[in-house]
Formats: structure tokens, C-alpha cells, sequence
């Protein structure tokens, strides 16, 4: 790949690599791979690898195409056997392929070349690809998986028997400079491990023993504590800290050795039928060598190099990134970051929008209703999520024999492409006009088959789906042949509604392309100029008197950026932003309306205005718990860490005094009543703690803390502070630091939980890093019909697809209104929030769902109880004409609850695609 050329003018030439195999005709039927002569060496049939020269391509664990490997392919080998194009049905294996080089014009470059996971070979002492029971955690995610190497069932690779006992050793290939030189955390090994471990117990069930060995245990996202306490409580997955020093074999067996130190200093050997290596991220040489050719900086760690203030820009400008490659990360955070990544470059590009589209063509929709239904259903395998369980050709057959059903057919993964493609053409050989699909949960897939329908020229809501698996092979696995009758039942009733399904019509609405951002701190402020950026007016409103929020009381990121100063740039730049209309001192008084057209009433100093926006944002921010122990509050030598950073922001004489410092973590955060990781603490008091060796070489500094999280790359910083004296003491929530007053200093007790001994410390200063709350707004909640989570902070759409946006159409969220995070990842959710709300406002119209309630007028008793019952404000009673006074539902605003017609006592209302003959019907075939 080469680059030239300046930002809005790339000149890119790549070379596109041949896959060998016609993506028009291959339809994954698998011939291709089965009938190849040439195996390759990977029992655990990776994502990429499948045991064959023909391999195929995933895409979340479903089979998509297959390719040929040129490395391993006999015919490029040794110019003999093209097997696979003898025997494939379609034609489709290309074997001429060359090699293209593309020439591509471009305006802006986001890389997301990704990671690989760390090979562990050099671990010798663990005898990885020695002993057969020892994988990586990449690999036991295969042994998982439906389209893994046993089918989902959970058997060690050398004899194929089920494990009663499996350990998995953290940190592999990563906090490690002497095997690996990877200093940094891979920030995503320890929850992996967790997910891994209580997924295989529900797969073995009870019996089976895991153990997690590790040296802090990093939970630090959204809800992650809890899975973490629930793997400890609910599923008995015992958590041993302790660095394992090596892995041996048993004489006479396949089963492992594992010698430990365990918290009390006694060493103890325990017996493993299997081992998982929790592999650490890392960056290839060629994506090195890719940002060397590009121009662009890395990290210590082979990252690319970004600033906190500008999270996704890489040191060239016009070339952004996301993922991996920006530093190690979970999906979430890869998600946004790709979110801000394409903000990025939309505001670089914003003067070109709309000069490049393509309209994409639809069939027109079939429109005959009078003619009786033929109904088409699909009953999906699953990989053996639902076929390990359900007798799913059983199914089939007995759908087969449904009146209305004119087709029935099971396929490996119903939401896979070719069956997709299959499904389309299937719909329009046997002229059907309603679908059934018996699968999974409609929650993720859904909208995917109503798009087929759609491009089959089917209206999209003439179909049924029926989930299978959440609701049947999943909580019936110990009992197939009920589980298969469950799904017979749940196809009948499915049919029978699908029968009574007619055409529906979505509501198309205009966009007031303008934004409201709500909270003036980094993230609003970001997200404001992001949106200014673009094009679009905003509304910013913030009710303090000045913009900044919780940055105006920070000192310094953990990169060294000085806050204040940077800060003061952003609030400059958005309040001489004419595009941006800032109103200070101002609250949100009420909301109406919905997606494309909110009108929101501010108010400030007495007076009320109303604004009218497509689109909300908020980022109304968290705030600092103010503790009740450890003195805070009695002793004025105890104080926050925010409160530390003003005396360092002031320049404090006094602090350069202090003969000791110590910081206590966890206060408040990961209790009963807060379980939840606040992010930050870890990172900022190993900060502080340099910064106050910095002032005074000579201090005495310690970090008494339960576990050390600093995630990513900020392991650096962490390591530099024990390079530099900075002592770290280890304690449990059950022994509490004790903390008393006296004249010459503050006396700290605390049980160390390495030594197993009491400590006892004089400290000149005593910094809390208190938890991160949230406001806990229930009001702006109610205002726009959007959730919190138990914690009081506001619950996105979907943790892992839809992280900057909620459930209610138009409004989206960022920052740590979201939950607790530092500054760079709340900019590049600002970003990635604004990214998203765009493809709202960059349309002139759009179209809300179908599925909605209506009213019979003259049923309706004009009691009001829809109007008050309804979260969104959809039910009015009519002002004029002749049903006056009588509930009418606005289709716009309506979520097709259907809490309106469960609660409405005259009848008078009803929801479309759930209408009461057709539930009515369901019932009847129970």
C-alpha cells in the first residue's frame, strides 16, 4: 500500500490478493473443502484456517465464502490437483486469478488493520503445542464454538473426553519484558477468561471445576464487575491470584500439573485435565511496517500514536484510526472508536457529502392481497446451538404440514449470506407472501430477514420469527425429544399468526436537521463542534455558568497532556463557533415530539424558549462521591483525588513537604452498594503518586489498593511508578484500611494481603479514590423515554453493537453519562454518538416502524388510561371533528409496546403485526 497526496486528496494504490474462488457463484456449500486432499496442521479449525487449503471466511462465527490458501494449496505447489474445481457444483473456483492493483482516490484513510493474538510457543516452561491439553484462550473459544472442531461440545483435544477440571493461566504475552517484551496490558484476557470459564460450565454443567490464575483481575467496563462476581458466587469459578511459574505434565496421562504460590505463601500443586493460555494482543510486523509507509507514529507497544484530546487522529493528518491498532481494546470500544473514526472523517469530508451517493434499488413490493398465504418457513441448526438439542429435520418435515405452507427447509445458519440469497430466490420461484424463520432471537436478527423480504419484494412485516434456541434448546438441553415437541409448537403458532399477517406501512417524517447536546463538559462540547463540524447546527446547553465539567478540577492525563490547557482550547473553540448556539445557566424544562422533530423547551434566568431539533445527545456527565470513612471530611489531611489535582493545578508549596503520601483505591467503587469498576482511579493515583515523586524524589509513596487496573498502555505508567519507589499494597473489601488521626500524622493500618501481616503507615497526606456516581436524572429520562441501569448511569441500546445510542430513535448518548471513563475515551465517544446521529440528520426524511398501535374511535370509552400508562407519549385525545374527546395514537411516537392495549378496558385499541385475532390464534394452537 502507498499513499500520497495531502488530507481530501489521497492518492491510494493497493493490490488486492486473489481469492480464487467466484464470491457471485460460490454459494458455501462446502464441496470445495471436502473433497481437498492437502491438511493443514490446526485441530481447532481457527476463524481463518479450516484445516484444508480451501478454507472459509467467518463472519461472527457464521460461514460466509471459502477461498483457497496459496501457501498451502497443492495445484500452486506442486502445479497438480485442482480438486475443488472438479467438484464444485457452481463453478465457481477461478483458479486464472490474478493479483490487481487498485488505484483509489480518496479524501480521508482510517486504518483498522486489527490484532493478532500472541503466540505462546515461547513459553517454554508451559509447553504450549508440547503437551496436547494446554490451548491459548483463542483456541478454547473454538473448542466453544458450533463451527469449531467439536461442534460446540466440550472435549480436550487428545482423547476427546469432556474436562472436569480446567485452569486458565492470565497474561500470557502480555505485562511480560522478559519473554515477550510486551510491557502493556491486553486490557481484554481477563474478561475473555471469565466469559470463557461460565460458558463451559453451562455447557458441562455443575461438575465441572475452573479455575482462574491471575495477578489482577481487570474488570474495569460497563457491568463487568458484576459478570465477575457472578462467575465467583453464582457459578463457582474459583479466582487464584498467584503468577504460574511453569506447566507439567503427569506421567502416564495427558493431564497437567500446575505448582502455585497461593495468597497465604504456601506452594501447592494441583492436577488439570486442561489449560488455557490467555493470550495476550499484539501488533504484526506488517501493520508496522504498513504505519512506517504511511508515516505514521507508534507507541512503545507498536500502537498507533494518538493524543487523548484527538483519540482516533493518527500523527498524519488525514489518516484516523480505530480498533486494536489504536491500542489494545474490547468490542465496544473498537465500536466506537469506529463510530469517531468516521466522524473524523466526515468532518473532513463534510463539504463533499452527498456528491458521491448511489440510491440503492428495491424491488417494487408485491401487492396482491387477495390471494391466500403461502407461507415459507426456515428452521435454522445453529451450528448445534439449536441441532445439538432439537431434531431440527424432525421440524422441518412437520412444518411441511401446516396448511398455508408451501415450503419448508433447514439450513446450517438461516442468517448466513448464501442462505439469505437462497431465501430471496426461494420466495420468488414459489411465489410466496409470508416467511417463517424458527431460530434464534429476533432481538439481533430480525431486521436482517426483513431485509430479504424486502428484496424479494415482500413487505418486510409479512414475516414471523420464532426463537428456538433462547427459549427452547437452550433451557431444555437435558431433555431433546420435549425440546423437539417445544419446537414444533412454537413453528405451529407461529404459522398460525403468520396466516393472519397483512401489509404494513411505516410513517415517514421530516428532519429538523439541527442538534441538541445536553452537558457542557468534554464530551458535549466535543460532540457539539463534531456536529458543527458537519454542517449542522447545535444546540449546546449546559446549566452551570461555565463549560468544562469535571475536567475543570483535573491536572494531567495519564499521557502526560496538560488538561487546563487543553481544555481551554476546546471551550474556546466551541463558544467562537458560529454553528454553535451555547446557552450557560440553562436546564431542560420539557421535551416533546420525536425522531426528526423534538421541540425542547430551555430555561434560564426566568425565561423559557423552545428549540426544535432532529436529534439529542447527553452528556450530562457523572460526578465524585464525597466518602463517609477513612476520616474525609473530619481530617483536613484526607482528601479526594480531585482535590489532590487542585493543589497540584495550584502549585501547592505544601505538597512538596510531604515526607509520605499514601493513596487508598476502591472507595466506594466495587461494594454492594456500587458494584461497578469506576475506570479511572487506578490510572489517576499511580499518576498523582509520580507526579508527587516528581516535587519530592525523597517521598515516601504508597497505593494500597485491591486491584491494579491499569488497563492498555497505561500498564507503562504503572510500571514506571514501581521503577520509581512507589510501593504498592495489596488489601481485601473484607480488611479495610483503618485510618486514625494524630498530631504528627495519620496512622494507617491495613493487612497486607502478600505478606499476610499487618502494616502499619504515618502518612503526611491520605488521597481517596473515591467512585465515580452517577446524577442518577431521572427527569431528562422520563423526558426522552430512554433507561438507566441500576447504577443510576444511562443504558445504551446494545453493550456491544450499539454503545453510543439508545433504543428511543434520535437519541444517543456519550461520556460518562454512560459510565465512567477517561478523557480519551469519552472524546471518542462524543465523536462516535455524533457519528451516528448524523445518519439521522443527513436525511431529508425517514421512516419509523410499522409495527404501532391504532384506536377504534367509536369503542373508545375516553377513559384516558392509554394516555397515562404510555412511556412515550403516543396516545391524545382528539380536539376536533366528530370523535372529539376520543384516543388517538401518534404512529411516530409510538414503540409498539402494546402496554396501551393490554391496559385499554373498552377494547378500542389494537397493535399492529400483534393484533388480537392473531395472538388469539397463537393461544388456540397451544
Amino acid at each position: 500500500m502507498a499513499v500520497s497526496g495531502q488530507p481530501g486528496n489521497f492518492d491510494v494504490e493497493v493490490l488486492k490478493h486473489p481469492r480464487f474462488v467466484d464470491m457471485e457463484k460460490c454459494i458455501a456449500c462446502g464441496t470445495c473443502a471436502e473433497k481437498c486432499p492437502k491438511k493443514v496442521d490446526d485441530p481447532f479449525n481457527q476463524s481463518l484456517i479450516a484445516r484444508k487449503a480451501v478454507y472459509v471466511e467467518y463472519a461472527q462465527a457464521v460461514p460466509l465464502k471459502y477461498a483457497i490458501d496459496k501457501e498451502t494449496c497443492i495445484f500452486f505447489q506442486k502445479g497438480k490437483c485442482r480438486a475443488c474445481e472438479k467438484f464444485c457444483p457452481t463453478g465457481a473456483i477461478t483458479f486464472d486469478e490474478k493479483e490487481q492493483g487498485l488505484d483509489l482516490n480518496v479524501g480521508a484513510i482510517i486504518l483498522a488493520p486489527g490484532f493478532r493474538a500472541y503466540d505462546p510457543s515461547r513459553y517454554l516452561t508451559y509447553g504450549y503445542a508440547k503437551y496436547p491439553n494446554v490451548v491459548t484462550s483463542m483456541e478454547f473459544e473454538r473448542v466453544l464454538s458450533a463451527t469449531g472442531p467439536y461442534h460446540g461440545h466440550l472435549e480436550r483435544p487428545s482423547d476427546h473426553q469432556p474436562p472436569r477440571k480446567i485452569a486458565w493461566l492470565q497474561c500470557i504475552g502480555s505485562r511480560d519484558i522478559h519473554q515477550c517484551d510486551h510491557g502493556y496490558c491486553s486490557s481484554v484476557c481477563c474478561m475473555v477468561a471469565i466469559r470463557e470459564a461460565v460458558i463451559a460450565k453451562e455447557h458441562a454443567g455443575k461438575d465441572l471445576e475452573c479455575a482462574i490464575f491471575y495477578m489482577d483481575m481487570r474488570t474495569h467496563g460497563k457491568d463487568f464487575e458484576r459478570y465477575y462476581d457472578d462467575a465467583k458466587e453464582k457459578h463457582g469459578v474459583r479466582f487464584i491470584r498467584s503468577r504460574v511459574p511453569t506447566i507439567e505434565p503427569v506421567k502416564g496421562s495427558d493431564d497437567v500439573v500446575i505448582p502455585y504460590v497461593n495468597e497465604k505463601g504456601d506452594v501447592v500443586e494441583e492436577r488439570f485435565d486442561m489449560a488455557v493460555l490467555s493470550v495476550g494482543l499484539e501488533i504484526t510486523p506488517d501493520v508496522a511496517d504498513l504505519a512506517k509507509k504511511l508515516g505514521v507514529d507508534l507507541t512503545e507497544g507498536r500502537f498507533s500514536k494518538t493524543g487523548s484530546f484527538n483519540p482516533v487522529r493518527t500523527s498524519r493528518e488525514g489518516i484516523f484510526v480505530c480498533g486494536a491498532f489504536q491500542g489494545p481494546k474490547d468490542i465496544p470500544q473498537s465500536v466506537i472508536e469506529a463510530s469517531s473514526a468516521a466522524a473524523e472523517a466526515g468532518v473532513l469530508l463534510s463539504r463533499s457529502r452527498n456528491t458521491l451517493v448511489k440510491k440503492k434499488e428495491v424491488p417494487q413490493e408485491r401487492t396482491k392481497r387477495s390471494k391466500r398465504p403461502r407461507i415459507g418457513v426456515f428452521v435454522c441448526h445453529c451450528g448445534i446451538n439449536i441441532a445439538g438439542v432439537v431434531d431440527v429435520a424432525a421440524v422441518r418435515d412437520y412444518a411441511a404440514t401446516l396448511p398455508y405452507v408451501e415450503y419448508a427447509t433447514d439450513n446450517l445458519f438461516t442468517c448466513s449470506t448464501d442462505t439469505q440469497d437462497a431465501m430471496a430466490q426461494v420466495i420468488s420461484e414459489r411465489d410466496l407472501n409470508r416467511i417463517v424463520v424458527a431460530a434464534c432471537t429476533p432481538k439481533t436478527h430480525e431486521p436482517l430477514f426483513q431485509e430479504t423480504l424486502v428484496n424479494a419484494g415482500l413487505n418486510k412485516y409479512l414475516f414471523e420469527m420464532t426463537n428456538i434456541r433462547n427459549q427452547d434448546s437452550w433451557v431444555h438441553k437435558e431433555d431433546p425429544e420435549e425440546a423437539t415437541e417445544k419446537a414444533k409448537d412454537l413453528v405451529r403458532m407461529a404459522v398460525a399468526k403468520a396466516a393472519l399477517m397483512m401489509p404494513l406501512k411505516e410513517a415517514e417524517v421530516d428532519i429538523h436537521q439541527r442538534a441538541l447536546v445536553i452537558g457542557g463538559g468534554i464530551s458535549g462540547m466535543v460532540a457539539a463542534r463534531t456536529f458543527s463540524g458537519q454542517g449542522y447546527k447545535v444546540s449546546l446547553v449546559e446549566k452551570a455558568s461555565s463549560l468544562g465539567g469535571q475536567a475543570l478540577h483535573l491536572f494531567k492525563t495519564w499521557k502526560g497532556e496538560d488538561i487546563q490547557q487543553n481544555l481551554a482550547s476546546l471551550v474556546k473553540s466551541v463558544e467562537a463557533d458560529p454553528g454553535i448556539d451555547v446557552n450557560l445557566n440553562t436546564e431542560l424544562s420539557n421535551v416533546e415530539g420525536f425522531v426528526g422533530n423534538f421541540k425542547s423547551t430551555l430555561r434560564a434566568h426566568g425565561k423559557e424558549v423552545v428549540v426544535d431539533h432532529g436529534i439529542a445527545v447527553i452528556a450530562t456527565g457523572a460526578g465524585e462521591l464525597k466518602p463517609e470513612e477513612y476520616l474525609y471530611g473530619e481530617d483536613p489531611r484526607v482528601m479526594t483525588s480531585l482535590e489532590l489535582d487542585q493543589r497540584f493545578r495550584n502549585a501547592d508549596p505544601g505538597l512538596k513537604k510531604v515526607k509520605t503520601a499514601v493513596f487508598i483505591q476502591c472507595v466506594g467503587s466495587r461494594e454492594p452498594e456500587r458494584p461497578y469498576c469506576s475506570r479511572v482511579c487506578c490510572t489517576h493515583s499511580v499518576e498523582s503518586a509520580l507526579q508527587l515523586k516528581e516535587l519530592n524524589p525523597a517521598m515516601n509513596v504508597y497505593i494500597l489498593y485491591r486491584d491494579i487496573r491499569t488497563y492498555g498502555e497505561r500498564e507503562y505508567v504503572y510500571r514506571k511508578a514501581r521503577l520509581e519507589g512507589i510501593l504498592f499494597i495489596q488489601y481485601s473489601r473484607d480488611q479495610k484500611p483503618n485510618v486514625s488521626a494524630a498530631e504528627d500524622g495519620l496512622r494507617i493500618e491495613l493487612m497486607d494481603q502478600n505478606l499476610g501481616q499487618t502494616v502499619a503507615l504515618k502518612a503526611d497526606i491520605l488521597t481517596l479514590a473515591t467512585a465515580i456516581i452517577s446524577y442518577k436524572d431521572e427527569k431528562l429520562a422520563q423526558f426522552f423515554k430512554v433507561p438507566m441501569n441500576a447504577d443510576g448511569f444511562f443504558a445504551e441500546a446494545h453493550a456491544k453493537l450499539g454503545p453510543s445510542e439508545f433504543a428511543t430513535d434520535g437519541v444517543f448518548l456519550c461520556g460518562m453519562a454512560h459510565y465512567p471513563k477517561p478523557i480519551d475515551e469519552s472524546i471518542a465517544q462524543a465523536q462516535a454518538s455524533t457519528s451516528r446521529a448524523v445518519t439521522v440528520l443527513a436525511k431529508e426524511r425517514i421512516k419509523v416502524s410499522g409495527t404501532v398501535a391504532y384506536t377504534d374511535p367509536s369503542a373508545c370509552s375516553s377513559c384516558g388510561i392509554c394516555v397515562e400508562v404510555c412511556p412515550y407519549s403516543a396516545p391524545a385525545f382528539v380536539t376536533q371533528g366528530p370523535f372529539a374527546g376520543k384516543a388517538e395514537i401518534n404512529p411516530v411516537l409510538c414503540k409498539g409496546c402494546g402496554l396501551c392495549v393490554a391496559s385499554c378496558r373498552s377494547g378500542a385499541l389494537n397493535l399492529k403485526g400483534f393484533e388480537e385475532g392473531q395472538i388469539m390464534a397463537m393461544i388456540n394452537e397451544i
